[in-house]
Formats: structure tokens, sequence, C-alpha cells
């Protein structure tokens, strides 16, 4: 029995199980089937990084207030965080990795971060 590459349909010589010619044909065709996941997990990805990069460079020494006018000005994007932290008190602070905010009256942002063990 005659096989042939999944990806460009070339003969394939070698061992009874092998489904691509090469590895340039094997990695292009995985490249296809995961771009849809790969393409959100990406962009998500970098919008996680944008937000953790805009929380760490407003909040240098670990705890600072800041407007939330700033944050929206750098491109914060408060749809994309990595955890939630609710006190015992109720308090919820938002989290990126590390680097969190917590919202306060007046329109600012409590930013703190949280040292990790």
């Amino acid at each position: 029995m005659e096989r042939s590459c999944l990806e460009c349909g070339e003969k394939i010589v070698g061992r009874a199980d092998k489904k691509f010619c090469d590895d340039a044909c094997r990695n292009a065709y995985n490249n296809t089937i995961n771009k849809d996941s790969t393409n959100l997990i990406r962009n998500t990805h970098n919008r996680l990084r944008k937000n953790y990069r805009i929380l760490e460079m407003l909040n240098p020494g670990g705890k600072t207030t800041v407007p939330k006018t700033k944050l929206v000005e750098q491109g914060f994007d408060f749809n994309h965080i990595t955890s939630i932290y609710t006190t015992k008190a109720g308090v919820a602070y938002y989290f990126v990795y590390n680097q969190g905010y917590l919202p306060i009256d007046g329109g600012y942002y409590t930013l703190v971060k949280r040292e990790m063990r």
C-alpha cells in the first residue's frame, strides 16, 4: 500500500506509521490545524503582557494610587486579568500575574504588587 504525505501528497518512504514526508510538511500541517486556537492564545497573552507592563511601569515601588485615566491612556484592558483575590472583608483585588489593582472611590485605582513565594 502506497502512502502519501498528509500535507503535500508526496509519496512517503520509511516507517509504516509515518504520516509526513519531512519535518517542514509536519510543521505546516500542525500549524494549519492549530491556527485558530493559537491565534486566540497569542492575542490573549499579548493583552495580558501589555496590562502587566502598564501596571509594572505605573507601580515601581510596590504600592501606589493612580487615576483610571492614566491606565486608560496607556491602553490598559480591564477585561484581561489572570486572577481575583478577595479579602476576608470582601474587597476584590484584580491581578495580572503578580501585579494587581483595586478600584477605589473617585475613579482611582490602588496598584499593588504581590510578592511571589
